[in-house]
């Protein structure tokens, strides 16, 4: 008999990453490619760009490609899927591709916790293009948002930061609002003198609302010696500690010592402000928690997950951390297309 086979899945807005692992924590192949978020691309979009990793992944690591799975364990963690019908929508779809012989789907936030602690519990934040938050108990219990954007009552993340930003330098520059220096840091950004520049190459189409979320870095640097800048830093702090003490709550983990892992390009690029911020909060609402900012590939997380699925010990664990964060070396990872990164 073959050794057990985990398929690991992190299918995010901009890439997706998939891994086959051993049950011995050894490392058969690791892929990236486009993105495959479902809320982007709908089900079968999403499943055609992880069908095509698969079978290259497979080809890679010299498994038998037949009728059958090319797993035992699947682990999908995906952004877009946000609600339980999502989760069961994409494991049957899953499983009529035959991906593995058991399947689990969840949002993304859940692998980002994996792959930030090894106690398998606690609670994590992801802030990139946008924000959420899921936690899960000692005992396995699990608290989520729907983290559908406004109308589930949301605000974070990259583009609500440059959104803020592009509307504050607009009200300096026209008087509505108050003096900040915004008002020159974002135009310049896009390559325009003043917001009114801005305001209409966006209206004409020249420059999409998306691309927004690439001012967060420079509403972090004006932070540093503007008000106004600095105030969008500390929203964007206080609804992370918000989501945060919600969660712990919600499990009664309010006194426990819990991880709260912070994951994602806001968390990740490190700012003084905003992790000092988070640090500050949590400390009136939940003074035992350890706050860590991970940069560890949300993909090592749900291989993890598949890893504790079949049992593994303590030394398949460590070994699939280290073998993929080797992996993730410019010279150890490839593209969807095979080439390296």
């Amino acid at each position: 008999m073959t050794e057990p086979v985990v398929l690991a899945i992190d299918g995010g807005n901009s890439k997706t990453d998939l891994a086959l692992v051993r049950a011995d924590g050894g490392l058969l192949s690791l892929v990236r490619g486009a993105q495959s978020s479902p809320h982007h691309l709908g089900l079968d979009g999403s499943l055609a760009v992880l069908s095509e990793l698969l079978a290259q992944a497979t080809t890679e690591a010299g498994l038998p490609n037949g009728d059958g799975p090319v797993a035992d364990v699947g682990r999908l963690y995906l952004a877009g899927v946000d609600l339980p019908s999502e989760e069961e929508e994409m494991a049957a779809a899953a499983h009529a591709r035959r991906f593995a012989d058991r399947i689990t789907v969840g949002n993304d936030t859940l692998a980002v916790l994996r792959s930030g602690t090894d106690n398998g519990w606690g609670v994590a934040v992801v802030c990139g293009a946008g924000i959420n938050c899921a936690g899960i108990a000692p005992d396995g219990r699990q608290s989520r948002f729907p983290a559908l954007g406004w109308i589930s009552g949301d605000w974070g993340g990259g583009y609500d930061v440059g959104i803020s930003a592009v509307s504050a330098a607009a009200r300096s520059e026209d008087g509505r609002g108050p003096k900040t220096s915004l008002e020159q840091a974002v135009p310049k950004y896009f390559g325009y003198e003043t917001p009114s520049q801005l305001t209409d190459a966006v209206h004409r189409g020249a420059i999409s609302e998306r691309q927004v979320i690439e001012l967060a870095p420079s509403v972090f640097a004006e932070a540093d010696h503007d008000e106004i800048a600095a105030g969008i830093v500390a929203r964007l702090a206080g609804e992370v500690v918000t989501m945060i003490r919600v969660t712990l709550e919600r499990l009664d983990l309010t006194n426990a010592p819990v991880d709260v892992v912070l994951g994602g390009g806001l968390m990740q690029s490190q700012d003084e402000r905003l992790i000092s911020a988070v640090v500050s909060g949590l400390q009136d609402v939940a003074p035992a928690a350890v706050v860590k900012v991970t940069s560890t590939p949300p993909v090592v997380g749900a291989a993890l997950m598949g890893l504790d699925d079949l049992e593994a010990g303590p030394d398949a664990l460590r070994r699939a951390r280290e073998e993929l964060a080797n992996a993730f070396q410019p010279q150890g990872h490839t593209d969807g297309s095979g080439r390296s990164r």
